[in-house]
């Protein structure tokens, strides 16, 4: 679902930007062009309707109509309120962005921190990630549909292997109304807690290690349950989206095209379309529904959050951490600048002009000549 266009703007040059105009995936074409259809519509009606049909006197007081629209809708603040209201989004969506579980430093840790080759270390290890995983995806559950759909019910999610049959029976056993996505980080603390008795984990400073990173993880999947749980406050939503739509209300007779032979200030030309008006209804109700996009960025919109791409990314390589790279380095060998005391990697033909001396302060570059001597006084 992510629309992602950084290789095409790594270079700014000429037409860099022109060509991301032409894309419709996760365009604000695609996002607007209904609601922008539906105004021209009511426009071009209310226009044959005045040109038409309306009596010489309906038309007098239909062109008053239109003049005091068009002088009282600029009264709404439409660009203060709604640049404050997406600024406030945007900032939003990025710390929910920042809050997703990443379980990589976890099992880098548990990796390195719980030891042994044998099959109930191994067991361990799998274990304590999978727990890992499992409230995340408990936690995406909750916030993400797109999760949803994917499991369901918690029968999906030992169909999927994310629990047992038995971890299931004691999560639906334990008397709580609330959610529990934060059971499987008990379950991790308890099953690290054994393994250290068990001398599988070295030290106490291994196992505060772990523990803290178990809670670094629960706290970020907290955070996406309070971001879904209190939302911006609604009232802001609805002063917002009221604004912008009476705003654009005002304008369909506001901006009507009057009878020039009636010499109104501003109505000397007449067209069918209002193209300036067409243009600053596709900028801020854009903006608006770009804002209705990023406000939940866990839903099935084009740029919302890869939910279950995080789902299957993040167990695979939690488990390849613990499991298959358990204890797996490459053969140790001397490096290529072994004997060089300025190592230089080549440059392709390519990248050559990328090749910069190394930058020792810009006031050595100073150029100046030395002023000349006094001669000496008699």
């Amino acid at each position: 679902m992510t629309v992602t266009y950084s290789r095409r703007v790594a270079d700014a040059r000429l037409g860099t930007f022109s060509h991301l105009l032409l894309r419709w995936r996760g365009s604000i074409y695609k996002l607007l062009y209904r609601e922008l259809i539906i105004f021209t519509i009511f426009y071009c009606a209310i226009s044959i309707l005045y040109r038409f049909i309306l009596s010489d006197e309906q038309r007098r007081l239909f062109e008053k109509l239109a003049i005091y629209c068009d002088k009282y809708a600029s009264l709404i603040p439409l660009s203060f309120v709604l640049g404050f209201y997406v600024t406030l989004v945007v900032s939003r969506w990025w710390g929910q962005f920042e809050s997703v579980p990443w379980p990589d430093r976890l099992g880098a840790l548990v990796g390195g921190h719980v030891r042994g080759a044998d099959e109930s270390a191994r067991l361990i290890r799998r274990t304590l990630m999978r727990y890992a995983n499992l409230s995340g995806v408990l936690i995406y559950r909750s916030v993400s549909t797109a999760v949803y759909k994917r499991f369901p019910t918690m029968d999906h999610l030992v169909q999927a292997g994310l629990m047992t049959a038995e971890e299931l029976r004691q999560l639906q056993m334990l008397p709580s109304p609330h959610n529990k996505f934060w059971v499987p980080c008990m379950w991790f603390v308890s099953l690290t807690m054994r393994a250290r008795a068990e001398g599988r984990i070295n030290n106490d400073v291994a196992l505060t290690a772990l523990l803290n990173e178990l809670n670094t993880l629960r706290s970020q999947c907290m955070k996406l349950y309070g971001y879904d749980w209190i939302s911006l406050p609604l009232v802001y939503t609805q002063v917002v989206t009221v604004a912008v739509y009476s705003y654009f209300v005002a304008c369909l007779i506001g901006r009507q095209f009057l009878d020039p032979s009636q010499d109104y200030p501003g109505h000397d030309l007449d067209f069918y379309l209002p193209v300036f008006t067409l243009l600053q209804f596709f900028f801020y109700v854009g903006w608006l529904k770009v804002a209705e996009q990023l406000i939940n960025p866990f839903g099935e919109d084009d740029d919302d959050f890869e939910t279950n791409w995080l789902v299957d990314r993040n167990l695979q390589v939690s488990l390849l951490s613990v499991d298959e790279m358990y204890d797996s380095v490459p053969q140790v060998e001397r490096d290529k600048y072994w004997n060089e005391s300025e190592p230089q990697p080549p440059y392709t033909a390519a990248s050559a002009e990328h090749k910069k001396p190394s930058f020792m302060g810009s006031a050595l570059d100073i150029r100046w000549v030395c002023p000349a001597q006094a001669p000496p006084s008699q």
